[in-house]
């Protein structure tokens, strides 16, 4: 059976002391779920690991459970293949090489939205912020930062993803995901 890598990313924990998931906490509780090569990347949420190929939505609920069993709160959880997150580097349709990591993110999706929701923004009214739909993803230029972003702001309206589960991580750290999903550590 191939064995695959794998990345973790869980959404809003470790934000202003709340939803508390210690990353060697995190590292125990994949480790204890059978998964390989477990490491973790910042206190964001950014864990990896090795396991036979499996479905991506099946990990991410499995991991999702455990995490509410051993931490007491649900966490939402989206598990991503290395193959995946390079290719969502490679079409970043940005100059990500001449952006600093602060100006440039993903949004990583659970799917893709409908293609309504996002027409329903006056993408112009933001510029020079910008962004551009991927396979369950969402690039966004903020030339500001994300903190300072209306763009950010309103792609957040629950009514624009509902029922869509959506983390997002700066460029910075999406290059670290393809690198840490590439070969075990």
């Amino acid at each position: 059976m191939t064995t695959k890598r794998y990345a973790a990313l869980l959404r809003g924990i470790n934000v202003g002391g709340h939803r508390k998931v210690p990353m060697a906490g995190l590292r125990s509780l994949l480790s204890d779920m059978g998964y390989a090569d477990v490491a973790t990347h910042l206190q964001s949420g950014n864990a990896f690991f090795s396991t036979p190929a499996a479905d991506e939505d099946e990990l991410a609920a499995a991991l999702g459970r455990a995490i509410e069993e051993h931490f007491g709160f649900g966490v939402d959880c989206l598990v991503r293949d290395g193959d995946y997150l390079a290719a969502v580097a490679a079409g970043c349709p940005f100059p990500a090489a001449g952006l600093e990591g602060r100006q440039l993110h993903v949004t990583f999706l659970s799917e893709d939205p409908a293609p309504d929701r996002l027409a329903s923004l006056d993408a112009a009214s933001f510029a020079p912020e910008a962004f551009r739909p991927g396979d369950r993803a969402l690039y966004l230029h903020t030339p500001g930062g994300l903190g300072r972003s209306r763009l950010a702001e309103a792609l957040a309206r629950p009514d624009l993803l509902r029922g869509i589960i959506a983390t997002t991580r700066n460029w910075n750290t999406v290059t670290r995901l393809v690198e840490l999903t590439r070969t075990p550590v």
